[in-house]
């Protein structure tokens, strides 16, 4: 009948944009070639992961809406955010290396002459509504358009944290190119970046971009931004050499035997940029908590004498039960207790991760509710990070002998039911 159209294709038709699309074609065939792909979906390292909340409802409830706890899981004042200006992002790196954390998981990194700009999130939620859905606990710190231009934008996987249409879309109108894991690419299409630039990668694969080689490295994690998770889209870590310097970028996982392997083909790192927050024990094969994201660390560089960590996926959104600084405050209490070097920016304050010194200093204790007992004190992650440096260089000298704020937090709404990314 003329002008007939299928429920199916009007459901389809309300459809969120932010939705993304589903891989076909030959870019399907590709992934069904995968040798990760199995049984209709890609498979994890490490065997199953859990991707939805274990336990009973009745227990997850409980958590989610306890009155003590709630509170804690938002700053209690305003988050002390650098405003990046285009003054500190215009001059070179005095050594190679700078990266900028813009909250959560987005890091510009300026890289041996090139920029990389890793998960970029600009948008106001990680939802694909713009009335619902985590909202941002400060502002990002400068405007995407005031960036500048960027080589290459690197994706982890398709989670709204981390895959934002109205960032990707504002950045299809430039020159950058775009590397993502299998199936990614159909998302970015269906928002208008062309497949000329588009560098689509399987675990293991690399692609060079201006001078910089970019490997797609396992994770343990899942995709979805639909009503379906069809586990077409793969997800990946990300690491991006230069001709002097390599860093790493884990994007969402879980702690797996895996960062060994990774360490050993492409490490160590100048840094590392690890993800440490909206973890729980209700799912807990999918995100690190701050100590498995320092066990991630050493294992990528092989030991704490090796370039610092930069904690990311935390600050910026409500993802989990956790209180707000926890992230934080377990990545310091982590790095203390193996003598590891972290580095602390604000939200926007580049920082060059080789210089003498790196920001140390745990700047959410202003805006945080304490716990119980206060935030520790002891010694300066500075003074931890040169007493190591001082007890590896003189294990290694040992070797060779023998050898011979106050407002109103924005956006404090409760986390969803589900892990967000």
């Amino acid at each position: 009948m003329a002008g007939f159209r299928s429920p199916s294709s009007g459901l389809r038709a309300l459809r969120p944009g932010a939705f993304g699309a589903d891989p076909s074609g030959e870019r399907m065939a590709r992934i069904r070639r995968s040798p990760h792909f199995k049984d209709g979906v890609f498979q994890n390292p490490g065997g199953p992961a859990r991707t939805r909340p274990s336990g009973s409802t009745l227990d997850f409830a409980k958590v989610f809406f306890d009155k003590e706890t709630r509170p804690r899981r938002a700053p209690k004042g305003t988050v002390p955010v650098h405003a990046t200006t285009l003054a500190d992002i215009a001059r070179p790196p005095a050594t190679g290396l700078r990266l900028t954390w813009m909250g959560h998981s987005s890091v510009l990194a300026e890289i041996d002459g090139r920029r990389v700009l890793f998960d970029p999130v600009w948008g106001e939620r990680c939802s694909p509504f713009p009335f619902a859905g985590p909202k941002r606990l400060h502002p990002v710190p400068l405007p995407l358009a005031a960036l500048g231009p960027v080589d290459a934008v690197v994706i982890s996987h398709d989670h709204y944290d981390h895959l934002d249409m109205p960032t990707i879309k504002a950045l299809a109108g430039t020159d950058t190119l775009f590397a993502v894991p299998l199936g990614v690419g159909a998302h970015l299409e269906h928002w208008g970046v062309s497949a000329g630039r588009l560098r689509e990668l399987d675990w293991h694969e690399s692609t060079k971009i201006g001078g910089l080689t970019l490997t797609a490295t396992p994770a343990r994690h899942f995709c979805g931004r639909g009503l379906r998770n069809t586990q077409h889209t793969l997800w990946a870590s990300w690491v991006v050499a230069g001709e002097e310097h390599r860093i790493y970028h884990s994007g969402d996982t879980g702690y797996f035997d895996g960062f060994k392997g990774i360490g050993a083909d492409h490490g160590p790192f100048d840094a590392t940029m690890i993800q440490i927050g909206a973890y729980s024990d209700f799912w807990p094969d999918i995100h690190m908590t701050p100590d498995e994201g320092m066990r991630a660390h050493l294992d990528l560089q092989g030991g704490p004498e090796h370039g610092p960590m930069l904690p990311i996926h935390w600050a910026t959104f409500n993802l989990a039960t956790h209180p707000w600084a926890d992230p934080g405050e377990g990545t310091v209490a982590a790095a203390r207790a193996v003598g590891a070097r972290i580095a602390l920016p604000h939200p926007g304050e580049p920082f060059e991760p080789t210089a003498e010194s790196v920001p140390s200093e745990p700047w959410w204790r202003g805006v945080a509710l304490a716990p119980a007992g206060g935030f520790p004190v002891g010694e300066t992650l500075a003074d931890a990070a040169i007493k190591t440096t001082s007890d590896a260089a003189a294990v290694a000298q040992a070797d060779t002998v023998s050898d011979g704020g106050g407002k109103a937090a924005k956006g404090t709404e409760d986390p969803e039911t589900l892990p967000a990314g």
